[in-house]
């Protein structure tokens, strides 16, 4: 007498699903995520300030991204510029293009007098658009609104 895994006669349809390969494609989708959602981001992570007036993140995937980390470097893209290069730097980005945008996202925590000192360098370099980047504060936008 032979006996099935599923418990009746051998030629018996099972009616269980086997789970193991949907648990492999999920796994691997999960790894795929964890590998691209920190490339979405451009330029370096920094602490944002909150505005209860942020709008979505305006521009378009060339713009040029400048970050003011904490410690005050800068950094255009992934690089860091050096304070006394940065107009010089700004110039030759200026030159590959002209049409393009800048991003800037600076800490919450540092001294505004950094953010006026890299606006002055990106006028310097003939910018003529830039966008200072926030956080979307919710009880103040809804406060805005008139909703609370």
């Amino acid at each position: 007498m032979a006996f099935g895994a599923g418990g009746g006669s051998p030629d018996e349809v099972k009616g269980d699903i086997n789970v193991t390969p949907l648990v492999d494609v999920c796994l691997v989708l999960l790894i795929i995520f964890m590998v691209v959602t920190p490339m979405l981001q451009a330029g370096v992570d920094v602490l944002l300030p909150a505005g209860p007036h942020a709008e979505k993140k305006p521009g378009e995937t060339g713009d040029l991204s400048i970050s003011i980390k904490q410690d005050g470097t800068v950094f255009v893209g992934q690089n860091w510029i050096p304070d006394k290069d940065l107009v010089t730097y700004l110039r030759a980005e200026y030159q590959k293009d002209p049409a393009r945008k800048v991003m800037m996202k600076a800490d919450k925590r540092i001294n505004f007098g950094k953010v006026r000192m890299v606006l002055k360098a990106a006028n310097e370099a003939q910018f003529t658009g830039v966008s200072i980047l926030t956080e979307n504060q919710q009880a103040g936008t809804e406060m805005a609104k008139g909703r609370m």
